[in-house]
This record gives C-alpha cells, structure tokens and sequence, in this order.
C-alpha cells in the first residue's frame, strides 16, 4: 500500500545499510524536505552532505541531520546526492521517494510533516566562527531563492512523474499546484 506524506515517518525504520522505506524520523526534517526520488532523515549530524552535493543538502535545525531540499535534475547532481548518501554513517538517506510520495501531497510542496527547518536559516550562522555554519548560511540563502524561484516547477515536474510515471514532453503543460501549495 502507498503511504501518504502524512503516514510517512509512523513506519519501521529502513535497516542499516539499505535504503528500504522512509526511515521513521522523515517527518523530523519538516516542511523543508522536498518531495521526490531522494530523501534524508536520521541521517548523521557531521555535517559532510553539503561538502559533496550543497545543491540539494541542508541542516535540520532540531538535529543537525542533513536532508534533501532540492532533487537532482541530472546524472552530475544525482552522483553528487550520492555522494553524501555513501558519507552518511547512519544510513539516513534513501532514493525510493516515488515509491512513497502521493500526487496529492506533492501538489501542496512537497513536506514531509511537522518540523522546524533548516538551521542553515539561524541568522547568527552568517556570522559564526565556524567555516561550516558560515558555508550552511549561504545554503540557506540558497534554499530561500529555490523556495522563491523554481520550487514550484520541480514539484510541477514531479507531479506529472508520479501520475504519468515519465518526464514531460518538451512544451507540456505541467499539473497545477494546490493552493497550499504555491
């Protein structure tokens, strides 16, 4: 049976070293997880994701775990994803998204649940002492510009992937968002 967004996180956790349904902190990562074919959740918290794929890793900022904020769009981006998923020591990520997601929930931004962020977003970050909070910053900055520019298009894409189960056609018109959605 398909979960929905909302029944993801409430199932058994995905074992150590394979990538076997949504590990049961998904939910931890919030609104700020992105809906699609990779996700992270009770990923580590050494902070390595964003060294190898800074496009698509952020900070949640309850615990630190790194998640997927943005999907890849080709090959490079989805071997940099991969990257940071052979560096999670705790086996947190996974890339059978399309096997869990819905339309519906999809359609609203792609969410995961109840959560708090990205802490790459903490204002102080900018001006930290530590390289890394600094470098996390401007991953923020970044996941704000994808938020207000070509979020609602990927989700779009991803729309047409789910019910269609293929890319668009050059030129297709792509599924609305819900409200909620944008």
């Amino acid at each position: 049976m398909k979960e929905t967004g909302a029944d993801m996180g409430r199932g058994e956790p995905a074992e150590y070293g394979s990538w076997v349904g949504p590990p049961r902190t998904l939910g931890r990562t919030g609104l700020a997880q992105r809906a699609g074919s990779f996700y992270g959740a009770g990923t580590d918290d050494c902070w390595t994701g964003r060294l190898i794929a800074p496009v698509h890793v952020l900070y949640d900022d309850e615990w630190g775990a790194e998640f997927v904020y943005r999907q890849p769009r080709d090959t490079a981006q989805a071997l940099a994803l991969l990257g940071a998923v052979a560096q999670d020591s705790m086996a947190g990520y996974a890339c059978d998204g399309d096997d869990h997601w819905t339309a519906e929930v999809s359609a609203t931004g792609g969410g995961s649940g109840a959560g708090s962020g990205p802490a790459a977003l903490d204002r102080t970050w900018s001006v930290s002492q530590r390289a890394e909070e600094r470098e996390a910053a401007g991953g923020g900055r970044e996941y704000v510009a994808y938020i207000d520019g070509v979020l609602a298009e990927d989700l779009r894409h991803y729309l047409l992937w789910l019910s269609e189960g293929r890319p668009a056609d050059p030129g297709e018109p792509l599924p609305n968002l819900s409200p909620c959605g944008g």
